[in-house]
């Protein structure tokens, strides 16, 4: 008995990972409380020792974890690859551990109480009015923040590797003021890290991802610069349970414009401009343009180079990204799927109209 045992511990080891995996989803969506409890209680102790190991390295873990991943399966799959029964036992076994790490880490946390509760914002319909008289408010400031945010976020050329570290390291800094505002969003937050090959990224569409298997913020330092501090931000809030996308990008965008650094504010306010004045443009082209033209040169220099950034990595891939991406968040209960990212301005408006 102990002999078939310890001959099929990968597929026993497994089954029970994918077990616990199953009731830790089936409780959060199944059991009124246990998403927060779990969130509260247990998450951030996981995050905390997880995200303190993958910290001490000055590189992305998950990416090079993606690259050593790769190659070990190839190399065993051919080393192995007259046992297909192995090969299957260990492969079961890897996905299990993977769906594990997945589960505790993120998939649970789809299911807590959204940040927007916890801020006490109350998200309404809004006239178009009140969104026009928000784009207008934006406007001034990405204006007056561009004055003031200096040649490193307004020039249009890709960051070096160092400068995009040491906004990661500043991304930190800003979470962790509005972490002095919003309990929710306080603690501890291992630094952001730039992917090396970021072409991994741009060719997805992707400026930025939260990896549950190493509870890392990784970002893309080859997109156009101004969207980096928004992205970290975005990216931290992660790490602290709040999946939902639209509120990432509302911590983002809070922790942006509420920061010391000018480049931050800037990154916030314009990021904050785009979600705001696209939601105008389909209501009101007319009124977009009005106050696009209002935008100094520089900006329009910004918003054109991140178009062309984007553009050039538009094809097959960039679809079938976009497309799993937002089969992935309806999945976890984000009806709006891909869409979701821009309901932002539902919150930007609520807090735009009572500012908590």
């Amino acid at each position: 008995m102990k002999e078939k045992v310890g001959k099929f511990w990968q597929i026993i080891a497994a089954a029970v990972l994918f077990l616990v995996s199953f009731l830790g989803m089936a409780g959060a969506r199944g059991i009124n409380g246990f998403a927060d409890w779990y969130g509260i209680r247990i998450y951030p102790l996981l995050a905390g020792i997880i995200g303190r190991i993958c910290g001490i390295f000055s590189f992305s873990v998950a990416e090079f974890g993606l690259y050593l991943l790769m190659a070990g399966i190839v190399v065993y799959g051919i080393r192995h690859r007259k046992k297909p029964v192995m090969i299957l036992k260990n492969g079961v076994f890897l996905v299990s551990v993977l769906t594990f790490f997945y589960v505790i880490n993120c998939g649970i946390n789809y299911s807590r109480t959204p940040l927007s509760y916890t801020m006490d914002l109350e998200v309404r319909d809004s006239s178009e009015e009140e969104l026009y008289q928000l784009c207008e408010f934006l406007t001034g400031r990405v204006i007056e923040a561009s004055e003031t945010a200096g040649d490193r976020i307004t020039d249009t050329k890709a960051m070096s590797f160092k400068e995009a570290w040491r906004l990661g390291h500043d991304g930190v800094k800003a979470m962790e003021k509005l972490g002095r505002s919003y309990p929710a969003l306080g603690g501890y937050y291992p630094n952001p890290k730039p992917v090396r090959i970021s072409w991994i990224l741009s060719v997805q569409q992707l400026s930025g991802i939260y990896s549950p298997f190493t509870v890392e913020a990784n970002f893309n330092r080859k997109m156009t610069p101004y969207n980096i501090p928004h992205t970290v931000c975005h990216e931290l809030s992660h790490l602290k349970g709040f999946m939902r996308e639209d509120e990432a990008n509302f911590a983002g965008y809070l922790a942006c414009v509420e920061s010391d650094s000018p480049e931050f504010q800037y990154s916030g306010y314009l990021m904050g401009w785009i979600y705001a004045t696209n939601a105008l443009y389909r209501e009101n082209p007319e009124s977009y343009f009005q106050l696009y033209s209002r935008l100094p040169p520089v900006v329009m220099e910004d918003l054109n180079a991140n178009s062309l950034f984007w553009d050039q990595y538009e094809g097959k891939v960039a679809e079938t990204a976009t497309k799993v991406n937002d089969t992935y968040l309806k999945l976890h209960q984000q009806k709006d799927g891909v869409k979701s990212y821009g309901r932002v301005v539902d919150l930007m408006l609520a807090y735009y109209r009572f500012p908590l």
